[in-house]
């Protein structure tokens, strides 16, 4: 009796082990959703996250997919990874669409395990418009660069570089003007990079708009005054005088230097004006230096910016020889037809 009484111990003592190890195993690696919104806005971008707690001190990471028969994915399919003593966090992006967002189940493999988190809808709900509303938002929206240069007689083009978290720059928009896009969009983990063009009309003093807080649910505004700051990556033509009204201003001056300089070297017998008036009579001298011409070959495209994303505005219908206007790395400023100016790249240069 006594030896089937030990061989019962023991086989109870083997049973609660047994439980206790499942029971440690549960307790130190749990997966769970520690945040994902109440409720967002269309076109927003936004994170769900997912806390992994660990106490046994494994390096293994674990492997994420979402169901992959929903119409519903990530952005991408690495998550953000932050690690916080035995939490570890991890953000996966998702942008909402015109309807309420229904997160797939996410299925987790982790050493010899595998588990799910059931799927969660999200509700969209609408957010009060405004007129200057440019159609974004973000966590947080920065303008790193901005500047403004001609684009024709009639109007002026804004090229904003922005920088924002959480953000769908991808549906930015200026109104009322019919003529906006956003390039070289560029994604690391939350932080969007993007380059936004618009055409203002000459006689608008101010670029205002507004994008909406995600975290502070209120609008923030931006207004940028229109000054002429970067003639270098303009579609203005400066082919003569009139597409400049300071151009006469400018030749009238360094003429006027030119003349003060060489009366003071004959006056006062002084070499340091003779010098002056040289470097003057050189600058006045590249008023009237000719543009170089370039060959460009049939069916080029002409862009609006010198990017390899920008809008293409035209195709060149026959070959033809141009001067150029400017340089921007790989491009180069031409006038196609008279009013139509933009870059082409340097590969549709004639070899000849």
């Amino acid at each position: 009796m006594r030896l089937y009484g030990s061989i019962w111990l023991l086989l109870l003592l083997s049973f609660v082990s047994t439980l206790s190890a499942k029971s440690n195993s549960i307790t130190n690696s749990e997966f769970r959703y520690s945040y994902t919104p109440k409720n967002i806005y269309i076109n927003q971008l936004f994170g769900v996250t997912v806390r992994f707690t660990d106490k046994s001190s494994s390096i293994d990471m674990p492997k994420f997919e979402f169901d992959k028969y929903s119409d519903t994915q990530p952005i991408s399919k690495e998550p953000v990874v932050v690690k916080n003593g035995d939490d570890s966090f991890y953000t996966f992006y998702f942008k909402a669409r015109d309807y309420d967002v229904k997160i797939p189940e996410l299925f987790i493999w982790y050493r010899d395990t595998q588990t799910s988190l059931k799927s969660k809808t999200i509700p969209i709900i609408k957010m009060e418009q405004r007129d200057d509303y440019c159609g974004v938002i973000a966590v947080d929206m920065n303008i790193k660069t901005y500047q403004i240069s001609y684009f024709d007689e009639s109007n002026h083009i804004a090229l904003l570089s922005i920088e924002a978290t959480e953000a769908n720059l991808e549906n930015m928009k200026i109104t009322p003007s019919k003529e906006y896009n956003v390039e070289s969009i560029k994604r690391k983990d939350a932080i969007v990079k993007a380059e936004f063009y618009v055409v203002l009309p000459v006689s608008q003093e101010s670029l205002k708009f507004s994008y909406f807080n995600s975290i502070k649910r209120s609008f923030v505004s931006f207004e940028l005054p229109i000054e002429i700051t970067d003639t270098s990556v303009s579609t203005q033509s400066e082919l003569n005088p009139k597409d400049d009204k300071f151009e006469k201003l400018k030749r009238f001056l360094v003429i006027f230097f030119v003349i003060f300089f060489t009366v003071m070297f004959l006056i006062k017998r002084d070499f340091l004006y003779l010098i002056f008036a040289v470097v003057s009579t050189i600058t006045l001298l590249t008023f009237y230096i000719p543009h170089k011409k370039i060959c460009i070959k049939q069916g080029s495209s002409l862009y609006i910016l010198p990017t390899n994303t920008s809008t293409i505005t035209t195709k060149l219908d026959i070959q033809i020889d141009r001067p150029i206007l400017g340089y921007r790395g790989d491009f180069k400023k031409i006038e196609y037809k008279k009013g139509v100016i933009g870059w082409i790249k340097n590969e549709d240069i004639c070899n000849h």
